[in-house]
């Protein structure tokens, strides 16, 4: 699987850290690093949140994990991108049930929330989790999709 990460300023130690120790636990996973190292307090989430939206949608990625300060902000600038489904995890189950249940894409966390151990353990359970395809699941996600496209519609007809 290829996993791609981003982070603002706020999130960039955190996101080397992660792809340090991600690298060094021997999973089966390229890692993408793609961009945000702290070192411009410019670097805002709305961009690197897209940046990693584009690679998902685009199939360049196949998962994300985008941090930022608290996690929010890069989650609801990632959720703006059709096809992207991100949710702030700061626990384990949360971060697999995404996956099983809603066939969440992006992991987003909050370097100034959570810290580096619990941040690998949740990216873990993120990156090990497959979603169940149960009959139940797709049915939420096809709702999901559905109020996805009457947006993008609306959005467009907005602009004519």
């Amino acid at each position: 699987m290829r996993v791609a990460f981003a982070a603002d300023h706020a999130g960039a130690g955190m996101k080397a850290e992660l792809i340090r120790r991600l690298g060094a636990a021997g999973l089966d996973h390229e890692l993408v690093d793609l961009g945000g190292d702290g070192s411009d307090p410019g670097d805002d989430y709305p961009d690197f949140a897209e940046r990693l939206g584009d690679a998902i949608v685009a199939g360049s990625a196949d998962r994300g994990i985008l941090i930022c300060g608290s996690g929010v902000g890069a989650s609801v600038a990632a959720n703006k991108i059709p096809g992207v489904r991100a949710a702030v995890c700061h626990d384990t189950y949360s971060a697999h049930q995404g996956v099983e249940h809603d066939d969440m894409n992006v992991l987003t966390l909050g370097s100034r929330v959570i810290g580096p151990e619990p941040a690998f353990e949740c990216s873990i359970a993120f990156l090990e989790a497959r979603f169940s395809g149960q009959a139940r699941h797709v049915r939420r996600l096809d709702k999901v999709r559905a109020i996805e496209a009457r947006g993008i519609g609306a959005r467009q007809e907005s602009h004519r």
